[in-house]
């Protein structure tokens, strides 16, 4: 009689980079309110000036998600350990126009960007 034929394992899918953090940018023009909205959201004071390239190096700051079903959870099911989840945000230096032909920070904007997972544009709304 033949041997059993072993089954195969389906192949698993990694969906992203696997790590409990996400690093995420905040970047648009310049003078659009990238770096209030970071101050607002980290609940810190970098300096958020009215002139171009008042950010050239990113800021960086880890905030704690919170919610209200992971406090649920924690409580009933009571757990050894628990941990929040973070959200890495960093304030990108705005992109000027002719950033291509080297014009303000030119290609180090394209490294800024590529340290992070996921990018938010910030628009800024003018009066008509």
């Amino acid at each position: 009689m033949a041997p059993k034929k072993k089954e195969e394992e389906p192949p698993k899918l990694l969906l992203g980079r696997p790590k409990n953090t996400l690093k995420m940018g905040l970047g648009c023009l310049p003078n659009v309110g990238k770096s209030t909205t970071f101050n607002v959201l980290t609940k810190l004071n970098i300096p958020a000036e009215n002139y171009p390239f008042c950010t050239i190096d990113p800021h960086e700051a880890k905030v704690t998600v919170e919610d209200e079903r992971f406090e649920w959870l924690v409580k009933h099911f009571n757990p050894k350990s628990n941990g929040h989840a973070y959200l890495s945000i960093f304030d990108i230096a705005g992109l000027e126009k002719n950033a291509h032909l080297g014009e303000g920070l030119g290609n180090n904007f394209l490294s800024n960007i590529a340290a992070v997972d996921g990018y938010i544009m910030l628009l800024r709304r003018f009066e008509m």
